[in-house]
């Protein structure tokens, strides 16, 4: 099987060539991109002169567009799969092989890796907590099948899920978006316990007031995708 993982970074020197060491050791089966989403610190640098691949975006998209710029990537070089792994230092590349279980075995074409199925140890601000239960108990509720962690970067896409994503992948902040819209064009979703640590270097760009557009704007996205349709 050909795996590419996919790093989407923004602004993350700090982070990425402990991310990078911790692919390599762990995850050498995966072929690695860094998305660097038009970066102004050394983030593109940093992960050349480890020998990644990197694709330098001219400016910020956002998660979305520098996920969207992977999923092109991974379908016009004929990988059979791409793990999204965030730059910030929170996943581990150890957990991989655990997530990809499900889509080895058939029973996923998309799947989340989730801080919240075990006792992981991560912790969160509260208006983070009280805003990933809400989103989950929405999504849960409209995809039918309970899903704890659907703001999670860390997650891997079948062939179906590159093909489709490669075309509709949705802007800002896309996690949650992308498991409606996986829902409604058929994908098989399941969710697998990962453990996730709080980032190692640098600052989340989430603040409170961001959260609080970010809970409006998600919702909003949610209903406006549950009008659209796909062949």
């Amino acid at each position: 099987m050909k795996i590419l993982v996919v790093v989407p970074a923004y602004n993350e020197e700090g982070c990425i060539r402990g991310v990078l060491e911790d692919l390599r050791e762990h995850f050498p089966a995966g072929d690695l991109v860094v998305i660097n989403d038009g970066s102004r610190d050394g983030t593109s640098a940093a992960s050349k002169s480890l020998g990644a691949k990197v694709i330098d975006l001219p400016y910020n998209l956002g998660i979305g567009g520098a996920m969207q710029t992977g999923f092109l990537y991974a379908l016009s070089e004929g990988y059979d799969a791409v793990v999204q792994f965030d730059g910030d230092g929170q996943h581990s590349a150890e957990e991989i092989p655990k997530i990809f279980r499900p889509f080895e075995q058939g029973k996923a074409d998309l799947v989340v890796g989730s801080r919240f199925l075990s006792d992981s140890g991560f912790t969160s601000s509260i208006q983070r907590r009280l805003g990933s239960k809400i989103l989950s108990f929405v999504v849960s509720t409209l995809v039918g099948k309970r899903l704890t962690d659907t703001t999670s970067g860390f997650r891997v896409y079948g062939g179906r899920a590159i093909d489709f994503f490669s075309s509709v992948y949705p802007e800002d902040y896309p996690e949650v978006e992308a498991l409606i819209l996986a829902h409604k064009k058929g994908l098989k979703i399941e969710e697998v316990a990962a453990r996730m640590a709080p980032r190692v270097a640098g600052k989340s760009s989430i603040t409170v007031p961001r959260a609080i557009y970010y809970m409006v704007k998600v919702l909003l996205a949610i209903f406006v995708d549950l009008l659209k349709k796909f062949p």
